[in-house]
């Protein structure tokens, strides 16, 4: 039998896509962009979605010192098993005429945004001198062979600011699985005081979920939902608030440099992603926008959940209390076998043309 855990040391809200620790100022409730990397077999990285941002700083050299060259290769970045993997390799490779002795993988998202919340569900390298990151820059950054550059390209670093989701690897001292979430701005920069950091279990073993919730009033980061550091400055100008215009995403792999000294057996490692999903406020009317009708018993259910309602369904999807897709089921049904699943808390998502319907439903 499965065993049904009763949340009692903290007070739960249902959010989007997950109950969460109830200390977000904005709860962000409407998908508006996401990868979920489900595609079969081995496949490149869904160029709509993404760009391989490989072309070198002036000088020939990626910043804090880094050692490796970043590639449009699948060598350095496939979708494989409902996975995105970034790669960091150890080889001679020469390209634009200067020749690294590591490869790896930048990816620039082909979308930004303001204001919103970004889940990143990932396992992360952990060898020496490794450095994954997950990230975001503003879209108005003057950075030659970024995605945005040549139309938005007009503000230098950190003018544009810039917000460490997730980094690893770079703090001498720390256990193994400290990650750390950053803030670069005018006012603090390079080395910034605007950070905060938590340990995770086995990191590298475990996915974990990475989020950042960003209001016109303060910026939050979460681990598996769970906040651990709110930037929040008590004067928001050009100086200390560069966060009221887009932003886009950054995943990567660097080595060496303000990493550290690269393990002299290291070979390659890899981040891997399960999905990357942004979330904003709907803009949709909850009376107009709303499936009126939906009811789902039995709640609490144990095997199968029935719907009912008036409309033709034409989606269902299942989420866990740390935001991940648990079933999806696209056929004209108004049952979802549940039999398999854990005991415990998830959101019911309801589709039916331009309407939606959420339903919070336990398992047990």
């Amino acid at each position: 039998m499965r065993q049904f855990y009763i949340l009692t040391t903290f007070v739960f809200v249902l959010s989007f896509n997950q109950f969460c620790i109830a200390q977000v100022d904005v709860v962000y409730d409407n998908l508006v962009w996401s990868d979920e990397f489900d595609t079969a077999g081995t496949n490149p990285v869904n160029s709509t979605n993404w760009f391989h941002q490989t072309q070198l700083p002036a000088g020939g050299g990626w910043y804090n010192g880094e050692e490796q060259h970043y590639s449009n290769r699948i060598d350095n970045s496939f979708v494989s098993g409902g996975f995105l993997n970034i790669v960091a390799k150890k080889e001679s490779f020469t390209d634009q005429s200067v020749t690294k002795q590591y490869t790896s993988a930048r990816l620039n998202s082909k979308f930004a945004f303001t204001y919103g919340r970004i889940d990143v569900r990932a396992k992360l390298p952990i060898e020496s001198g490794t450095w994954p990151a997950i990230w975001t820059l503003g879209k108005n950054i003057n950075e030659n062979g970024g995605y945005w550059d040549a139309t938005y390209g007009t503000t230098n670093w950190p003018y544009c600011g810039e917000i460490d989701i997730m980094e690893h690897g770079i703090f001498p001292g720390q256990d193994i699985n400290f990650v750390q979430s950053a803030l670069h701005t005018p006012s603090s920069n390079g080395n910034t005081y605007n950070k905060g950091g938590v340990v995770a279990s086995d990191i590298q073993n475990n996915f974990h979920v990475y989020s950042m919730n960003w209001s016109p009033d303060q910026i939050s980061f979460l681990l598996d939902g769970v906040i651990y550091y709110t930037y929040n400055p008590t004067v928001k100008d050009a100086n200390t608030w560069p966060f009221d215009k887009d932003q886009y995403i950054l995943l990567n792999v660097a080595m060496g440099g303000v990493a550290g000294t690269i393990d002299p057996a290291f070979t390659q490692s890899s981040m891997v992603i399960d999905y990357v999903r942004v979330y904003q406020l709907s803009a949709l009317s909850n009376s107009e926008h709303e499936i009126s009708d939906v009811k789902v018993f039995p709640n609490p259910a144990h095997s199968q959940i029935t719907i009912s309602t008036s409309s033709v369904i034409d989606k269902v999807e299942l989420y866990d209390v740390f935001g991940k897709r648990i079933l999806s089921q696209t056929k004209k049904m108004k049952t979802l076998d549940v039999s398999n699943l854990n005991a415990g808390f998830y959101l019911l998502n309801i589709y039916s043309g331009n309407k939606k319907s959420s339903k919070k439903v336990i398992i047990n």
